[in-house]
């Protein structure tokens, strides 16, 4: 991957320490055996965050506290208070680090006989990051921030080494020595380094499409600075909505989905005055499509059974007006308040936030609910665009334990179902595993409900993709999110 590639986000040598001593014949660096801090000032003064020192603390909450990216990044960029320019630096620098983790895991890795430990790990993945994919800084400024970082995070005795990996990189980028495994070969460890995706999701990737299709799918990202929007259905119609946006200065286009616009270069929407006063919601037109796929009507009752942050409630609450009764059910209180404060926001007075677990059947909802949406718990895969550090996170034995989960819920949250109801199926992955299997499974087991095979809820574009009750949406070939949606209805008596 050459250094010329970017982000979708955003001299001489100094003698290696003796405690880091390279080895420039073989390449590798090995560890210092002193790992004791340097001394520190008893009474220092606090120093400046600077954009690096944000990314490394942003990426140190993804990797070791298992934070979502997006929210790291926020809670860290407003902490150091920077510069808009350095935030722009922060950003640029965290994302690289993040969506190319594996790879740059793999890069350095040439150079080390063994992991260091995990700030100084960090701290060589933020200065590989702008080695390997920022045009715009100098290498021997990343270099020597890193040193610089290593040595205020009290691991001085690593600052030979961390200097000599990084130069060491940067002779074998400009050398063009640096190789990825070999595709043929090994086209797993290609996969995983290439795309930064771990190995087990590799593999149902590589299975489920082939290698070729695979990679098309984990290469694809949307446009930069493009945000997708919906207005809220109570508060403007389509043709005041678009005249809004006009007077806002936003440049927009119609998405594909109904309702959905797409904003270019908007910026932090979550900041504006309309968001605040719920004049409109951020939400992806696959994520849409998902609340659409309900159909909802006034008047309708509808549990949406895993429904924190609340997006695709809001959604079907706004289509039913001001009447009928959408029930939003999550397991954690927290992700309850979510949906809580987002009906608020959009002035909603017909959403039942609760507390509750879609695993268990409920008998105070049994044959009750015209419509039931379980968009389930699952790997993620066809968001890793927006969320990159899902990539990387997936093991094994995670991915075994999603589709008996997920039959689970959605077999128990089946029976709130009435007779002649509808109930969708949905998730943000494109693993056949966790879609398909899992609905053809499900019917198996429940011959009173089939599939809903119309197809009029959908857009012209995406009937194609329809088949069986079932849609997949691949980002690739669809330019939007990665979604599965099924449908189908309990028969009549």
């Amino acid at each position: 991957m050459p250094k010329t590639a970017t982000s979708r986000r955003a001299g001489g040598s100094p003698k290696p320490s003796p405690q880091g001593k390279v080895n420039r014949e073989a390449g590798r660096t090995r560890l210092p055996s002193n790992k004791k801090p340097g001394k520190t000032d008893p009474h220092p003064s606090k120093p400046r965050i600077t954009a690096r020192d944000a990314a490394l603390r942003a990426l140190q909450d993804v990797v070791r506290g298992d934070a979502y990216a997006a929210r790291a990044l926020d809670r860290r960029l407003e902490e150091a208070r920077l510069k808009p320019d350095d935030s722009r630096l922060a950003a640029g620098l965290f994302y690289c680090a993040v969506e190319n983790r594996l790879y740059i895991e793999h890069m350095l890795g040439r150079f080390l006989d063994q992991r260091p430990e995990p700030v100084v790990n960090d701290i060589l993945h933020i200065a590989a990051a702008q080695i390997l994919f920022m045009d715009r800084i100098p290498d021997h400024a990343a270099v020597d921030e890193a040193v610089k970082q290593v040595r205020a995070a009290g691991r001085e005795g690593f600052a030979g080494l961390v200097n000599g990996v990084l130069r060491n990189l940067i002779r074998a980028r400009d050398a063009g020595t640096l190789a990825l495994p070999d595709r043929d070969g090994d086209p797993v460890a290609w996969f995983r380094a290439r795309y930064s995706i771990s190995a087990p999701a590799v593999r149902r990737l590589i299975d489920a499409y082939g290698l070729e299709t695979a990679g098309a799918i984990a290469a694809w990202t949307p446009a930069r600075g493009e945000q997708t929007v919906r207005p809220n259905r109570l508060r403007m119609d389509a043709a005041t909505f678009e005249g809004w946006l006009t007077a806002q200065g936003f440049d927009w286009r119609r998405g594909i989905v109904p309702d959905a616009y797409v904003l270019s270069g908007a910026g932090n929407l979550a900041s504006h005055e309309g968001y605040r006063q719920g004049l409109f919601s951020i939400q992806g037109q696959s994520a849409m499509l998902a609340a659409q796929a309900v159909e909802p009507k006034p008047g309708m009752q509808i549990l949406d059974a895993c429904a924190a942050p609340g997006g695709k409630t809001c959604l079907m609450a706004e289509r039913m007006g001001t009447s009928g009764r959408v029930y939003a059910w999550d397991v954690h209180p927290h992700r309850v308040a979510l949906i809580r404060a987002a009906a608020m926001r959009l002035g909603l007075e017909n959403v039942r936030p609760a507390e509750r677990d879609a695993r268990k059947p409920a008998d105070s909802v049994k044959l009750s609910m015209d419509a039931v949406l379980v968009d389930a718990p699952c790997s993620g895969l066809g968001v890793i665009a927006e969320k990159p550090d899902i990539k990387y996170r997936q093991t094994e034995e995670g991915l075994s334990a999603l589709p008996p989960l997920q039959l689970q819920i959605l077999s128990a949250c089946a029976e709130a179902v009435k007779v002649g109801g509808l109930l969708v199926y949905a998730t943000c992955t494109i693993l056949p595993d966790e879609n398909e299997n899992v609905v053809r499974a499900f019917l198996e087991d429940h011959p009173d409900f089939e599939p809903e095979t119309g197809d009029g809820w959908l857009p012209e574009a995406l009937r194609p993709q329809f088949g069986g009750g079932m849609l997949q949406i691949l980002p690739h070939r669809d330019n939007m999110d990665g979604f599965f949606i099924a449908r189908m209805r309990r028969k009549g008596m």
